[in-house]
């Protein structure tokens, strides 16, 4: 903003000058003749043209400094970050005031001791400062570290969730990558399905390693590509069991020819047209010579999906099924404790504990699976209409009694049953005061025995290796039980009778219900079957056959059938493979941690925080 003024008299015009001072103004002065006025504003216009040069100069310079600011910023970041990291550690040693070092007490692993002894070997050869690493012996229990890959992160993180497992207990992960995928797979078994799950599992592995597909900062997309693997082999167990349902998409599918024959029972039985009119439904008798061939060679035989009796088929099916994997499963799970009692050094648990769940599990409910196996076998087609009735001979069995109109499956079932319920019974109190009557006598005898033990303990650490094996047995981080609220030196010491006896009662009472309860809980894995068939029906029978009708009626069949199929799979997506899959990939997480784990896995250690500047892949 220029200002022009004009004044008569030196103290006005100093008045001015100090105003425009004040205001730090550039004051020209304003001659009277025309060319010393041209050429002060010649003067002035290449001083604007030297200031705009020397700008433009600066901007540019300017420009290149956060250019290259920009480029290396990231660096920078890194260097303060792994600098504040570095910090950090080292404010967490422990100052020796008399030889002047810092002094750390961390976890490391036994494999990598080496690494770590040779790491610090060079770095106190190139500092010219000496590092000296002791191994010390400690009673605590260690940390748990468990080396994954990007094929077993997802199952173990499943288990993690549950709880991280102490130092050397049997970890799950390797049988949840079989047992999840089949468990979700027999909730929603369908071919279609599966096959659909696969594919998008499948293409997010196959571009795993693309920038654009880490990097996407999408919450649900990062939940999906973390568990891809998962997600692979859910598909992939869907379509397996979904070839055993004869389920794609809802419909049946004829691989190989059906064991039954119509054509046989309509020439025996004589059909004509007039039956066949009042007759609308027909039956298949399988005592008919010729009618039944023989069982289908995988999987449901496609004609059941023409019955009208054919829910009635599934229901049963499917609920024995359910019944036989999870008294297997529980089993299973009951017989990978028994490698914690002997690697933790307490075998007294495999006579007290481990033996009688066994055969409280398997007296009970695995005769029940022994019935349903046992019928299948041995009640021929023409016996089934006088089959006995597993269900009426289970509840006999804890009644101590007899039906006249339930036939015996065998002879001497009655003896078999009531001992089965005697020895399950005689195994609670043994589950309950074995334990606990076992440690208040090992104690004592204990306490008879100790003497007074001197132990030097600055000679033992000067003596203790970087690489020897450690001091402390395993059997030092045994259970709640043996601990009885005792920890270090006072456990040998001290021993609470009650505490031991209160863990070991609710141990009891928790498996012996659950038992009950467990195998009730595994019937989720038929109902969320039938559901995930019926919803799958309901779906075709109310867009897909309403569009192939109505595209038959009008005579244009691709231009009806392209909305209905755009529906038919927005609604297969969205229903059956989300709402679906979550609801199966739930269940099949309650049955491994509250059906499963629980049987041999306490999950109360705690991880392995390492110090690395490494950035974990998600």
């Amino acid at each position: 903003m220029t200002f022009l003024i004009s004044y008569w008299g030196e103290q006005i015009g100093q008045k001015i000058r100090k105003i425009t001072d004040c205001f730090h103004c550039h004051v020209f002065p304003f001659p009277e003749q025309g060319d010393a006025r041209r050429a002060v504003l010649q003067q002035l216009q290449q001083q604007s043209l030297e200031l705009q040069e020397v700008l433009g100069e600066t901007e540019r310079f300017l420009s290149q400094v956060l250019g290259r600011v920009q480029r290396l910023l990231p660096p920078w970041q890194v260097q303060m970050r792994k600098m504040k990291a570095v910090y950090l550690a080292l404010n967490q040693c422990s100052v020796s005031a008399t030889h002047k070092c810092l002094i750390a007490e961390a976890w490391c692993a036994t494999r990598d001791l080496p690494t770590l002894q040779q790491a610090l070997q060079e770095s106190s050869s190139e500092a010219g400062v000496s590092a000296v690493v002791h191994r010390i012996p400690c009673r605590d229990m260690p940390p748990t570290l468990i080396r994954t890959t990007r094929f077993t992160a997802s199952f173990q993180g499943i288990v993690d969730a549950y709880g991280v497992g102490r130092y050397q207990e049997v970890n799950p992960a390797p049988y949840t990558i079989i047992t999840f995928p089949f468990l979700f797979a027999v909730m929603f078994g369908d071919v279609g399905h599966g096959l659909l799950m696969f594919l998008f599992a499948l293409a997010m592995v196959l571009a795993e390693d693309q920038p654009g597909v880490k990097m996407a900062q999408n919450e649900i997309w990062r939940t999906f590509f973390g568990g891809r693997y998962l997600l692979l082999l859910m598909g992939l167990f869907s379509i397996y069991t979904g070839f055993i349902y004869n389920e794609c998409f809802s419909r049946a599918t004829a691989i190989f020819p059906s064991g039954w024959s119509v054509a046989a029972m309509a020439n025996q039985s004589g059909w004509s047209d007039a039956f066949l009119a009042e007759h609308p439904l027909l039956a298949l008798d399988p005592n008919v010579t010729g009618v039944f061939l023989g069982p289908y060679p995988f999987g449901i035989d496609p004609v059941w999906s023409l019955a009208v009796n054919h829910l009635s088929f599934l229901n049963s099916f499917k609920m024995k099924m359910s019944v036989i994997l999870g008294v297997t499963h529980m089993a299973f799970g009951v017989v990978l404790g028994i490698f914690n009692h002997v690697h933790f050094g307490q075998r007294h648990r495999l006579l007290l504990e481990t033996l009688p769940e066994l055969v409280f599990l398997l007296g009970l409910f695995g005769y029940l699976v022994f019935l349903v196996v046992y019928k299948w076998l041995r009640v021929s087609v023409a016996g089934a209409a006088s089959a006995p009735s597993i269900l009426i001979h289970f509840i006999n069995m804890f009644l101590f009694s007899s039906s006249p109109t339930n036939r015996l499956l065998f002879p001497g079932q009655e003896v078999v049953q009531a001992t089965l319920v005697v020895l399950a019974l005689a195994t609670v109190p043994v589950l309950l005061l074995g334990t606990p009557l076992f440690l208040r006598w090992q104690h004592r005898r204990r306490r008879r025995h100790a003497g007074p033990q001197p132990v030097e303990a600055g000679e033992d650490e000067e003596k203790t290796g970087l690489l020897d094996p450690p001091d402390a047995p395993a059997s030092g981080w045994g259970s709640d039980e043996e601990k009885a609220g005792c920890s270090g030196d006072q456990e040998e010491d001290k021993f609470v009778l009650s505490e031991v006896f209160m863990h070991q009662a609710i141990h009891t009472i928790e498996f012996c219900l659950g038992c009950i309860s467990n195998t009730a809980s595994y019937l989720r894995l038929w109902a969320l079957s039938l559901a995930h068939a019926q919803l799958s029906e309901v779906l075709w029978a109310m867009v897909m056959r309403v569009g192939l009708r109505l595209g038959r009626e009008m005579g244009v069949v691709a231009v009806v059938l392209v909305p209905v199929f755009a529906a038919f799979a927005v609604l297969t997506v969205a229903i059956l493979l989300v709402m679906e899959g979550l609801s199966a990939f739930l269940h099949a997480l309650r049955l491994h941690w509250v059906e499963f784990q629980n049987k041999f896995y306490s999950g109360t250690g705690y991880k392995l925080n390492p110090f690395t500047f490494t950035v974990e892949d998600e």
